[in-house]
């Protein structure tokens, strides 16, 4: 589809980043446009995928890096192996928490640095009224970005290349499901409802005593 609804959030997770650079992770890169955005943040960006054609279609995409930060891409799973204890100022998850067991937040967790934050751009399972109805609201929003997205690419010459598909699953957490788990395992963390049949998660960590001079 001409219209990405994560990339149209794209934007709204980049405010939440800390300025001053510092090292980030991107779990689930997918083909890695977010990575980017970040390495673009002049962040030393580690992006990784537990499917190997996709980080490789991040690769070619990406390879060289848009600076200044650092941007690398891995073919890892990191349910298999967790992160290191401490290492990241930034941790992201753009439509990817849904592949993975959702426990796997306290690891990602662990793995910021203290005044880290940690970026959920998440999916849900459609269950309550409001979600209902929030998805019949979105319907008509999407149908005009998508026609103004195709109006766009048709007068741009030549045509923006289309990036290769990532995998999809369906979600199974429905928000209230989310947010409740969220409760237990990233107290004093955001949920918020987006329109696009997304939601925001954000938890940051205390910062770290002032450094003595």
């Amino acid at each position: 589809m001409p219209f990405d609804h994560n990339d149209h959030y794209h934007p709204l997770l980049l405010r939440e980043v800390p300025a001053g650079g510092g090292r980030a992770l991107d779990v689930g890169c997918g083909t890695g446009r977010f990575a980017a955005a970040l390495a673009r943040r002049g962040l030393d960006v580690d992006a990784v995928d537990r499917d190997a054609e996709t980080v490789a279609a991040a690769r070619r995409l990406h390879g060289g890096g848009p600076g200044p930060g650092r941007l690398s891409f891995r073919h890892a799973d990191i349910t298999r192996v967790p992160p290191p204890p401490a290492t990241y100022d930034v941790i992201s998850c753009v439509a990817s928490l849904h592949h993975i067991p959702f426990a796997t937040l306290a690891a990602l967790r662990d793995a910021l640095r203290p005044g880290g934050v940690l970026l959920v751009l998440g999916c849900y399972r459609e269950q309550s009224l409001t979600d209902h109805l929030t998805s019949v609201a979105a319907v008509a929003v999407n149908t005009g970005y998508r026609t103004a997205t195709a109006v766009r690419e048709a007068l741009t010459r030549p045509s923006p290349p289309r990036r290769p598909a990532a995998p999809t699953t369906a979600p199974a957490m429905s928000l209230e499901e989310i947010t409740e788990g969220a409760r237990d395992l990233l107290p004093g963390s955001e949920i918020r409802r987006l329109l696009l049949w997304r939601y925001l998660l954000i938890h940051r960590t205390p910062p770290g005593p002032p450094s003595r001079r």
